[in-house]
């Protein structure tokens, strides 16, 4: 019984490993700037980091960046093309 709960912790640490490497390996893709209005992005900057947004498709590989005011319009337009 130890040895089969040992086996599945040492599973599970390799699944997230392997998750958290993928993820990593995404960063290096990261613009340098904002994909709608081209506002440059500074990787090193706490608050930008905290508050813009970044959308990953992992299956097409691909990676974009958005500003907070071009994230907010976004959300703005899919609001107003929802209620008609």
């Amino acid at each position: 019984m130890k040895r089969r709960v040992k086996r599945n912790k040492s599973r599970k640490k390799k699944r997230i490993e392997k998750d958290l490497q993928e993820k990593m390996g995404m960063f290096d893709k990261l613009p340098k700037a904002c994909d709608a209005c081209e506002k440059t992005f500074d990787k090193k900057s706490k608050s930008m980091v905290q508050s813009w947004n970044v959308v990953v498709r992992e299956e097409e590989g691909i990676v974009r960046l958005y500003c907070p005011s071009c994230w907010d319009m976004a959300k703005k337009l899919i609001e107003e093309v929802k209620n008609g």
